[in-house]
């Protein structure tokens, strides 16, 4: 039963792999779109720079010395990382100067986090104390990730325009979030299974934004945003 289980496991693991690639290639028609008009637009940077950080934590709580079984977590968040790198780079080229001593400020404080983070679970736990420490940060972290569209949710809802909210983006949440969710719960992984549940419940609202004001026509956006 228990061979049955971690079968079972690795299978959404590798569904949790491809959907998370998928949703972090998603933007790049944001990107395209930022790069062809040298503008980052209405579009935030915030997500991409907590993504950044959520990956790097993600990544070392899943490498063999902190917890066992969770390579396919590892590796893909480690790609998922030097996506996300790009991603910010590109928002600290064409932002705004507003933007970009804000988004520069949050990518500092992450790296700085994250090297804080692993440091701190090397030098000053072990074992289990570790992997606690390490899945706290991570989860943690995590959260604030699945939140920060919040920004953009309330864009929607204000402008009754999904022009900065992707479709595929949101979809690209739930199925992820979905196979993870799953994934952490056969392997009474805690940390994985209460991220990822919320993340895939903050991604439910948003399809259903999107379906909402999808036919809506999008407002007329003068002065009235700030940039996040």
């Amino acid at each position: 039963m228990g061979d049955l289980v971690h079968t079972v496991q690795f299978v959404f693991g590798i569904f949790g792999n491809a959907a998370s690639l998928f949703l972090f290639l998603v933007p790049m028609h944001t990107f395209k779109r930022i790069i062809k008009n040298k503008s980052t637009e209405q579009f935030s940077g915030i997500p991409y720079v907590m993504t950044l950080l959520n990956c790097l934590l993600t990544a070392w709580y899943g490498l063999p010395f902190i917890t066992s079984n969770n390579i396919l977590v590892a590796t893909i968040n480690g790609v998922g990382a030097a996506i996300e790198l790009i991603y910010v780079f590109i928002f600290l080229l064409y932002g705004p100067n507003k933007q970009k001593r804000k988004i520069l400020v949050i990518f500092v404080l992450v790296l700085i986090a994250f090297a804080t983070a692993a440091v701190i679970s090397i030098s000053f736990f072990h074992g289990k104390n570790r992997r606690f420490f390490c899945g706290m940060a991570a989860t943690i972290i995590t959260v604030v990730m699945y939140a920060s569209p919040l920004s953009n949710i309330r864009l929607v809802i204000r402008t009754k325009s999904v022009e900065y909210m992707p479709f595929f983006l949101s979809f690209a949440v739930v199925v992820s979030c979905t196979n993870w969710f799953i994934y952490g719960m056969l392997g009474m992984d805690l940390f994985i299974g209460i991220s990822t549940c919320i993340g895939l419940i903050l991604g439910v609202v948003q399809l259903i934004l999107y379906f909402i004001y999808r036919d809506k026509k999008t407002s007329t956006i003068v002065d009235e945003f700030q940039y996040a």
